[in-house]
């Protein structure tokens, strides 16, 4: 495992704090893991085959569903705690990298590249991109996705008096480590000014509900699997409405 450099513009950062649970704000709910299965569904049809590069992985729940898609598997995670995780989790799996993503140094190029709730935290997106456009083989593939700010959940927050408006960066969000709330139309302007192509664009589960109400009502019966198959199908009609918005890009 290479470990973080300490000159980084962001080394001022507790990685490891920003992802544990607040009073104010739990970090990951059982939706997110959920996310993750149905943001992988909606990629299989684009992602190639070769070498995958997976950037930020909290845990590796995403990373699971890699090494089961991927003979050749790099990951980067700058938290120290959740990289040494992820060691043991992936020996022999998966190569892991605990570092940066504006420092880190990574061998060869990758054909395919997934930056999965990520972006919102880092302080140079810009920075961030243009890296890995670098990174990207001359036909690889960048599987970029961030919360959406629209979603319908987030929507109502603002008409309740909850949060100021849909983009706006709570202090909750804050103290877990988040710089900005993408929609769409900026997470595509950030993509094409870091100079990449976007290929294609969409959403992915249509998100009625805050993720503590969908784990709530979950848990009590009130929807099930089949409500969230819908949802999710849904999605695919409205990728503006959707929990997440996402991006495919190439150099």
């Amino acid at each position: 495992m290479t470990a973080a450099p300490a000159n980084s513009s962001t080394s001022a950062r507790d990685l490891d704090a920003e992802f544990g649970d607040s009073d104010a704000r739990k970090y990951a709910y059982a939706f997110d893991d959920l996310m993750k299965v149905f943001m992988m569904r909606s990629f299989k049809k684009y992602a190639p085959k070769g070498r995958a590069l997976e950037l930020g992985c909290f845990k590796g729940e995403f990373t699971r569903l890699l090494v089961e898609a991927f003979e050749d598997v790099t990951a980067v995670e700058g938290a120290p705690t959740l990289a040494a995780e992820l060691e043991k989790r992936f020996a022999g799996q998966a190569k892991i990298h605990c570092g940066l993503f504006e420092d880190v140094e990574l061998e060869g190029k990758f054909d395919a590249i997934f930056l999965m709730h990520t972006l919102e935290h880092c302080d140079d997106p810009h920075l961030v991109l243009s890296r890995i456009r670098e990174w990207l083989t001359p036909e690889g593939q960048l599987f970029l996705a961030c919360p959406n700010a629209n979603a319908p959940s987030r929507q109502i927050a603002v008409k309740m008096g909850l949060i100021s408006h849909n983009a706006a960066v709570t202090p909750a969000e804050a103290e877990h480590g988040h710089r900005c709330t993408y929609s769409l139309d900026t997470l595509q302007r950030d993509a094409i000014e870091a100079g990449l192509n976007v290929a294609s664009s969409g959403g992915v589960f249509f998100k009625p509900l805050a993720n503590f109400q969908i784990d709530k009502a979950k848990e009590l019966g009130v929807i099930d699997d089949e409500f969230l198959e819908g949802c999710y199908k849904l999605g695919e009609v409205y990728p503006d409405l959707c929990a997440t918005v996402y991006l495919v890009c190439t150099r």
